[in-house]
C-alpha cells in the first residue's frame, strides 16, 4: 500500500479501525505522516475521524494509544492463563496423540502406504510423515551413543523413548 501511495495512485485511505493499519501509535504515526507527506487522506470508519485536521490528528493518538495498550492486557492475560494453567497442572496446547507409535513404524517399514496407515491407526498421513521422521533421527531429540562395541541409539518419540542397540564391526578397536 505505501508503495501505491508514494506512486500517487490513490487520494484516500480508508479503514475500519485505526489498529488495523498499525500495531504501535510509533508505527502509525509513522505511517499517517508518510501518507500526509504524499497528499493522501486517511479516514477510520469505526472511530469516524478525518485526520485532515490537527484535532482529527489528536484523537487518531488517543485511539490508537488505548488499542495498543487494549492488544497488551489482552497478551498479558492470556500469558497469565497458560502460567497458571500449567501451575495447576493442565496440559496447554494440542493433545497427544494416543497411538502406538512402534505398530505405525513397523506397518509403514513392512509396505503399507501413508494413507493405509493412517486409516488404519486413525491419524493423519502428517502425523504418520511426522513419527517416521521422529523414528529415523530428523527429529532435534534424537542422540546417538556408542558403547564398547555397541552403537546405541535413542529417539525420543514424545514421553516414550525407543532404544535400539546393533552390533556394529566397524566400531571395534
Amino acid at each position: 500500500m505505501m508503495e501505491d501511495a508514494r506512486r500517487h495512485r490513490f487520494d484516500v485511505v480508508v479503514v475500519w479501525s485505526c489498529d488495523r493499519l498499525a500495531r504501535s501509535t510509533k508505527n502509525l504515526l509513522q505511517v499517517l505522516d508518510e501518507l500526509n507527506g504524499f497528499g493522501i487522506q486517511f479516514l477510520s470508519q469505526r472511530e469516524a475521524i478525518d485526520t485532515e485536521g490537527a484535532l482529527g490528528r489528536v484523537i487518531i493518538v488517543i485511539v490508537s494509544a488505548s488499542a495498543e495498550l487494549e492488544r497488551s492486557l489482552i497478551v498479558e492475560r492470556v500469558r497469565a492463563g497458560m502460567r497458571r494453567a500449567k501451575l495447576e497442572g493442565r496440559e496447554i496446547g494440542r493433545a497427544r496423540l494416543d497411538i502406538n507409535r512402534e505398530q505405525i513404524v513397523e506397518d509403514r517399514r513392512g509396505g503399507m502406504s501413508l494413507t493405509q496407515v493412517a486409516k488404519r491407526h486413525s491419524i493423519s498421513r502428517a502425523s504418520v510423515c511426522r513419527l517416521m521422521k521422529e523414528f529415523n533421527g530428523h527429529s532435534p531429540s534424537a542422540t546417538a551413543v556408542v558403547s564398547g562395541n555397541n552403537l546405541v541409539a535413542q529417539v525420543a518419540l514424545g514421553d516414550y523413548s525407543l532404544w535400539r542397540m546393533t552390533q556394529s564391526a566397524s566400531l571395534s578397536p
